[in-house]
This record gives C-alpha cells, structure tokens and sequence, in this order.
C-alpha cells in the first residue's frame, strides 16, 4: 500500500489506520477485485469529530474545487448506500444543504423512500472509497434521468486507476493498493479464506 497523496494538514493516512478502518486480510471488494487491504471508511465515520475535522481540512484545502463549482449554487448531496451515508451527510451539514441517497433493490441502484431530484438541482456525488466507481456512476445516470446538474464528486479515499468521471473530482486521500481478478489472485492461491464486506450482493 502507497500514500500517492493526502491531504497537507491532517494526516488521512494515520486517521484511517488509528481507527481501524484500514483492514488487512483477503477481501472481496464491491468491485469484485480482490485484494490485501479493505478500506472501512465506517470505522472512521462513527466518530463524528474526527469526520468533521477531515471535512474542514479537506474542503479548505481543495478550495479551488469547491469555489470552481459554485457553493452558493449546489442543493444538493448524494450518496450511495450504505457506506457513503454518513459521509454524505456530514459534507451536507458542513456546506449546510440538503442530503439524501440511493440503495440497492434486487442489485439495481434506485432512489427510494421518497426522496426527490429536481430538474434544478445542482449536486456533489459524497463516496466514502472508490475503486473502480460502479456506484457513483450509477448514481450519476440516476441523477441524469432527472436532468439534475452534477457538479462533481467527492471521496474520502480514491483507489482507483485514476479514474474519469467526466466531471470534476477530488479525494481527500489517494492511495496505491494492489487487486486482483479473482482467478489471478495470489492470496486465493494460497487458500486464505476471502471475505465480503461489502453491500453489492
């Protein structure tokens, strides 16, 4: 695993590691790589000063991506569930705007429980960890179908091969960890039981 880039004022890499949400052992990640290390985002959001500490950090330091984007004219925050529902919803209270999310039914991403996206809405996609971006790109066909505006993503951790949405995007922590299709896996070759964390089933 490589730190390739973090925020300059809070050390998001220590962060993670001292409230466990770094786990090492064999996982099968939501993607369906598999891989040595699982982030538990989860881990660190349970503590709600720590989150918002990282907020403050990370949005003062990606100034540039949140001026660019226009606050006054963002409405909206969504997240994915499960994992990016807390995240979300404290980048919603810290920008002080509205938040809601989507979840799977029967594997198909959808926006449930009554929540509404206007024609109007101009929204910043909150994930906790991307890896391939299967989910936030379901997310932004969700919110293409109400013609909402996406202005752009944000992630707490960005594991992705430099991955293009097509819209603006910032982590507030990159890092380099190896993964692997299931039949190339070394740790599946040396018979280490694998594990799912993940929501997708």
């Amino acid at each position: 695993m490589k730190v390739v880039k973090q925020l300059k004022k809070i050390n998001v890499f220590e962060m993670l590691k001292n409230t466990g949400a770094i786990m090492e052992g064999h996982f099968k990640l939501t993607s369906g790589y598999h891989s040595k290390y699982y982030l538990q985002c989860a881990k660190l959001l349970e503590h709600p000063d720590l989150t918002l500490k990282l907020l403050k950090a990370g949005i003062k330091e990606n100034n540039d991506f949140f001026s660019g984007i226009n606050i006054k004219k963002l409405t909206l925050i969504v997240s994915p569930a499960i994992g990016a529902i807390l995240f979300g919803y404290m980048l919603a209270y810290q920008l002080k705007k509205r938040m809601i999310f989507t979840e799977r039914k029967e594997n198909v991403m959808e926006l449930r429980r009554g929540f509404e996206i206007n024609f109007e809405d101009n929204i910043i996609i909150a994930e906790d960890v991307i890896t391939t971006g299967g989910s936030v790109f379901e997310v932004i066909d969700i919110c293409k179908k109400f013609n909402a505006n996406i202005l752009g993503v944000v992630s707490i951790v960005d594991r992705s091969n430099n991955i293009n949405f097509g819209i603006p995007y910032i982590s507030f922590i990159k890092l380099e960890i190896d993964k692997y299709l299931p039949q190339e896996c070394p740790l599946c070759n040396q018979g280490i039981e694998v594990v799912y964390p993940g929501s997708r089933k």
